[in-house]
């Protein structure tokens, strides 16, 4: 039943598991991702080499989930905050390090406390530290704190419920993602509960940062961690194809079973394919042929190593050992060169 708030229009729907249909290609995606849930992570890539790699993608990644935002910092330019291990004053450069730090938070503690209101009340401090306030920038003035207005969502038909409202959505959403249910509903309920975060809109600003947190540390809550399970980061699903994530989302404000699981699928496909992603990684003959020999013959190209360097970095490869005097070999302003690209 609609309800009418000060002039607003706001469509309810329940809050609820849909069950898919036996043959459809979501209940496959299921069953593939419980079995990788439970699959030892294991493979021929050096474990050193393949946590370092995993480092860099959580880097990229966190770019990417950025970026769904509006946020253009490029891959050079972060890496160079990075190198000089110091704060940024730069508001883009910060918004991205508070993704990083928030990621960092979830795996120290989403395994030993809840998923509660103060939980995420932190994670949105965390999302929004340092930001200037919008419209100009992506702070908020009650960093932790739901917000205590109307919003409407840029180009979204959706008109998220009433500010009186979200203390009884958000109550009932927590108690829906902390729900003991069989685990064959586990990854609809984290799809699910996604959207129903982006339907509420708790906070004045950073919901979208929030939700991808948010729903990161459900799934590692859930066993999908790269350090005791198959994941590298999940917000990679949502920034991959941005086109998909807003459409699917979109059509799941409907409410109707059709849509949310069309939504749902959309959510499990990537996971399967970040998944896919590891397998590659933790395979050192695919890794070694598919990204670490073109990336060094590609810096050869553009001049970023010479000749010497390249029969090292040859050499290294095959035998997946990296020496402190090889490193030597690189200054920190070549280092940032090699991401220019």
């Amino acid at each position: 039943m609609p309800i009418f708030k000060k002039n607003i229009m706001f469509k309810n729907y329940p809050l609820e598991i849909i069950a898919p249909d036996f043959g459809s290609r979501l209940t496959d995606l299921i069953i593939e991702l419980d079995y990788l849930r439970k699959k030892e992570l294991t493979g021929t890539t050096h474990p050193k080499i393949f946590f370092q790699l995993k480092h860099i993608f959580h880097t990229l990644e966190s770019i990417g989930s950025a970026r769904i935002e509006g946020n253009n910092t490029t891959v050079a330019e972060y890496i160079e905050t990075k190198l000089d291990d110091l704060p940024s004053s730069n508001q883009n450069i910060r918004e991205i390090q508070n993704i990083e730090n928030a990621m960092t938070f979830i795996e120290d503690n989403v395994k030993d406390y809840p998923i509660n209101r103060m939980f995420l009340s932190e994670l949105h401090k965390m999302i929004v530290e340092g930001l200037d306030l919008s419209p100009k920038g992506e702070g908020d003035k009650t960093p932790g704190e739901y917000r205590s207005t109307n919003v409407r969502i840029a180009q979204s038909s959706h008109t998220p419920p009433d500010w009186s409202l979200i203390s009884e959505y958000m109550d009932e959403l927590l108690e829906f993602v902390n729900c003991v249910k069989e685990p064959k509903y586990d990854l609809l309920k984290a799809a699910i509960a996604h959207h129903r975060f982006v339907w509420v809109h708790p906070f004045g600003n950073g919901n979208g940062r929030t939700v991808r947190i948010f729903t990161y540390a459900m799934l590692v809550k859930l066993g999908f961690n790269v350090n005791v399970g198959r994941i590298i980061n999940p917000t990679a699903v949502f920034c991959n194809n941005k086109n998909d994530y807003y459409h699917f989302l979109s059509k799941a404000d409907s409410g109707m079973k059709p849509d949310v699981l069309e939504w749902c699928t959309c959510v499990l496909s990537g996971l399967k394919e970040e998944i896919e992603k590891i397998d590659n990684l933790l395979d050192y003959e695919y890794l070694k042929k598919e990204i670490l020999i073109p990336t060094i013959n590609h810096s050869l190209e553009r001049k970023y190593i010479n000749g010497t360097e390249l029969k090292i970095l040859k050499r290294v490869l095959e035998k997946q050992e990296f020496k402190h005097q090889i490193l030597r070999i690189y200054s920190k302003e070549r280092l940032l060169q090699r991401f220019q690209d």
